[in-house]
């Protein structure tokens, strides 16, 4: 149940990353953070945090 949610956990981090690149490069608009390139940074390390989550939950699990 914990690998479960780990994961979730990671995937939602590499979702919302995603989305706060694409606002950070304008690409995605509607918000304060659109064309404001600080959160395509932002959004680069979410994603690589939940990238990184969910390979090691992975391995922990195998």
């Amino acid at each position: 149940m914990l690998n479960t949610l780990g994961k979730v956990v990671a995937v939602m981090l590499v979702l919302t990353g995603l989305v706060w690149i694409l606002q950070g490069v304008n690409i995605l608009p509607g918000s304060y953070m659109t064309g404001d390139p600080q959160w395509a940074v932002n959004g680069v390390i979410t994603a690589v945090i939940g990238i990184a989550l969910f390979w090691y939950i992975s391995r922990r699990a195998s």
